[in-house]
């Protein structure tokens, strides 16, 4: 009997989106993640690849303008909402899910800041497109950073570590000079960029911001794609920035905001990967539930074997007890506070339960489970980049554990005490 998940918690209309976006997963995300898998990373991007016919299914379905305001054609989706369509998308293809939530940032982030001509320049022809055009990313990593760009880190201040790829007022434009690292998502097919960059180098990271930069400009250039052992439908690759300049409104989100903005941003984004890697480990269960069900040993069906009975009520717990999480962390950023520790409890605890999942499913399967072209055998290779990609996970784990110290228990005046000794244990340290 197949594993459906229980939807007694959701409103009619509710199930309807999650049918539907199971549906695009199925038809659409699916088969195209099993053959990009199998292609080069250079064949993946090139024309005829069905990774183009995804962006233009996608964007035909309006699935690009999911956090798009109302007035610019949005769904403005509830975060419930938002983690059922995240769900079915990353129980489908996390590489594609992830390269679809990407492609919209530099386009979301033009619109809710109220600029009229970035609106006119970029977030027009992106609401109006129904054919993939317009394609975003968000270059972050560096080739000497990355997890220290982590908010709430030690390092977060430091003045002698920053981004070495950093934005120069130049009277009414900005100048980009440096180099995004290989991890770029979308980084060689992306047509605009939400550059996070360094403008106060003096502050440390918490002297970045993030400009608005279409990718053909002048003194852009990019590396070859990335290849990967995992997610390689996800396009990722190398950006280089010289002399590269944009209007002085192209900035987004400047250095003063940051310190407000990031950690919304943060949480936003680890809830979001959460939600898709739910969706990996359901796919795995799903896979490994079927298969037991139809390999016979013994004269009967493997499932019937007390051993992989246990096998798979555990992963099924572990698949529940990942998306409770992950939807706690997705309903609490609609109250516009960002909470740091579920969000990163989400991250770390759904990505390493897909992991886990995929792995035990791949093991079900013996030797079948080794084979390309078995799902499971790519589910486990795209599960394990998880628990590095957007933050390595003990990484993570460290910042929300600092974010308990600040997030004391009403009427409990020890946390209170821990908050305020939290900072001399880690000077310590």
């Amino acid at each position: 009997m197949p594993y459906a998940p229980d939807t007694s918690d959701l409103t009619s209309d509710q199930i309807a989106l999650k049918n539907e976006a199971h549906r695009f997963a199925a038809e659409v995300l699916r088969p195209a993640s099993v053959e990009i898998d199998a292609m080069t990373a250079d064949d993946a991007i090139a024309p005829g690849s069905p990774l183009w016919t995804v962006f233009k299914k996608a964007y035909g379905a309006g699935y690009h303008l999911r956090g798009m305001p109302p007035e610019l054609g949005g769904a403005a989706l509830g975060p419930l909402e938002s983690h059922i369509v995240g769900e079915e998308f990353g129980w489908g293809s996390a590489g594609l899910a992830i390269a679809l939530s990407v492609s919209a940032m530099p386009f979301l982030f033009a619109a809710r800041s109220g600029n009229p001509d970035l609106v006119r320049d970029i977030v027009t022809p992106f609401a109006e497109d129904r054919q993939g055009r317009y394609i975003g990313c968000w270059p972050g990593t560096e080739p000497n950073h990355g997890s220290d760009t982590i908010w709430a880190t030690g390092e977060f201040a430091r003045p002698e570590i920053h981004m070495d790829c950093v934005a120069r007022k130049d009277g009414d434009e900005w100048v980009i000079n440096g180099q995004k690292s290989a991890w770029v998502s979308n980084g060689t097919i992306a047509t605009h960029a939400l550059l996070w960059c360094g403008v106060h180098p003096e502050r440390g990271m918490s002297g970045n911001a993030f400009i608005i930069v279409p990718l053909d400009l002048p003194g852009v250039s990019r590396g070859r794609p990335t290849n990967k052992a995992g997610q390689r439908d996800l396009n990722q690759g190398e950006i280089f920035f010289e002399d590269v300049r944009v209007p002085s409104y192209y900035m987004v989100v400047p250095p003063e905001v940051m310190p407000v903005f990031h950690p919304m941003l943060f949480a936003a984004t680890n809830a979001g990967l959460a939600t898709a890697f739910v969706g990996v480990a359901r796919a795995a269960f799903e896979e490994a539930l079927a298969y037991s069900e139809q390999r016979v040993q013994g004269g009967v069906p493997i499932a019937r074997h007390q051993l992989v009975h246990r096998k798979l009520f555990d992963m099924f717990t572990r698949v529940e007890a990942a998306r409770a999480l992950s939807r706690k962390a997705s309903l609490r950023l609609q109250y516009g506070v960002p909470s740091i520790h579920y969000s990163v409890a989400a991250k770390v605890y759904c990505t390493q339960t897909a992991f886990d999942v995929a792995t035990a499913a791949a093991q079900l399967h013996g030797g079948m489970g080794l084979v390309r072209g078995v799902l499971v055998e790519q589910l486990v290779r795209d599960a394990r980049a998880a628990i590095i990609e957007d933050g390595e996970n003990e990484i993570l784990a460290l910042t929300g554990a600092r974010e308990l110290f600040s997030q004391p228990l009403a009427g409990s005046p020890t946390n209170g005490a821990m908050a305020h000794a939290a900072p001399e244990k880690e000077a310590a340290r």
